[in-house]
């Protein structure tokens, strides 16, 4: 028996037995790390390609990155295939182990799709493990494939960010812990709600400025704040990258100031990202970067989203920041991300859901 084969034996028979055993447990590694499948020569062919798209860069303000990938040799897959982020990759043409397996797990269907011009992924959830997300990569050619990886990097990272962000908000999100009464507040009060943690407080509400700002650790070398404005009676047209600074910069100067008022922050000039995204079903404008004291001595990483909202007419603008000096980053404003993006507006707040708010609401009273 040639010997790829005699290994492709050994590796596909317990994946195929085990893939029931396993699927109801939960993943588990690091939350930024992807195990990539490959044969060393393979990889090393694509290392730029996969490196380009996957461990994209951000400062918080050192470099980070968003995920950082792990080669696994083909052979010891069994050992790694519980981990939340996997891909298996390999050319059609080519020889390797990993070529062989992947021809050997998928039909034919699958094998002309990666043959076509479009179709090069093949994605599984929850295959070996709960919460996980196992890519298989392939085209006939290895140009083909780095020249695939390389024109929708930008949907291949996608994936795995999405899948990242419901996994995380499942272990952030518990009931027990979630402070309906203050959520009920601003649902009454300001028509819409935002998950809001236990060890998070209500540092300021400014209903005349329509600014609400929540703090996690105050006076800590753990900082997280969100703030949440809107604008009534806006349009569309507010939806630019100038407004977004002119109107965060007021904020920030207006109401996050040293406790002596003799600073406050600004958003930093050296690092600033501008995208547009899909929130929650809505257009939106996506702004990272870097905030600084105006006297320095400071800084750390936001995240913001900026929308319009057509049935009440307001344009909202959802921000969180993180100061964390002492640590790294990158999984902080992560969770500020996935914090973020539980905000609804009381038209999307399911019914059974609103009337409860609205009955804990009686109950919220500010801890100063």
């Amino acid at each position: 028996m040639n010997k790829y084969f005699y290994l492709l034996f050994i590796l596909i028979i317990p994946l195929l037995i085990a893939s029931c055993d396993y699927s109801n447990k939960p993943a588990r590694g690091p939350e930024d790390e992807i195990y990539v499948v490959a044969d060393s020569a393979e990889f090393l062919e694509l290392q730029y390609a996969l490196d380009s798209t996957f461990q994209k860069t951000i400062f918080t303000p050192q470099p980070e990155n968003l995920f950082n990938l792990v080669r696994v040799p083909p052979n010891q897959l069994e050992k790694y295939k519980r981990r939340k982020n996997i891909i298996i990759i390999a050319p059609l043409n080519s020889t390797s182990v990993t070529s062989q397996f992947i021809k050997s797990v998928t039909d034919s269907v699958i094998i002309n799709k990666f043959k076509s011009e479009e179709d090069f992924t093949l994605i599984k959830y929850d295959l070996w493990a709960k919460d996980q997300i196992v890519m298989i990569l392939s085209a006939p050619t290895m140009q083909a494939l780095e020249f695939k990886i390389l024109k929708e990097k930008d949907n291949l990272l996608y994936s795995f960010q999405k899948i990242s962000d419901q996994r995380l908000y499942k272990s952030l999100y518990n009931s027990q812990y979630e402070q309906k009464e203050v959520e009920g507040h601003f649902l009454k009060n300001y028509g819409w709600i935002i998950y809001v943690q236990a060890d998070f407080k209500v540092a300021m509400e400014k209903p005349e400025d329509n600014f609400v700002w929540l703090r996690r650790s105050p006076g800590s070398d753990m900082e997280r704040w969100l703030f949440i404005h809107w604008i009534e009676n806006a349009t569309p047209a507010y939806l630019t990258e100038d407004s977004i600074r002119s109107v965060r910069n007021r904020l920030t100067q207006k109401y996050y100031q040293t406790s002596d008022d003799s600073g406050f922050v600004v958003l930093a000039e050296n690092y600033f990202t501008l995208n547009e995204v899909n929130f929650n079903g809505r257009y939106a404008l996506m702004t990272q970067g870097l905030w600084d004291l105006n006297i320095k001595g400071m800084g750390g990483p936001f995240i913001s989203y900026t929308f319009f909202d057509e049935k009440t007419k307001r344009i909202y603008m959802i921000d969180g920041s993180v100061y964390a000096p002492k640590y790294y980053k990158r999984n902080l404003i992560h969770q500020m991300d996935v914090t973020l993006q539980s905000f609804m507006t009381e038209a999307e707040v399911p019914k059974d859901r609103l009337d409860d708010l609205l009955e804990e609401a009686e109950n919220y009273s500010i801890i100063k």
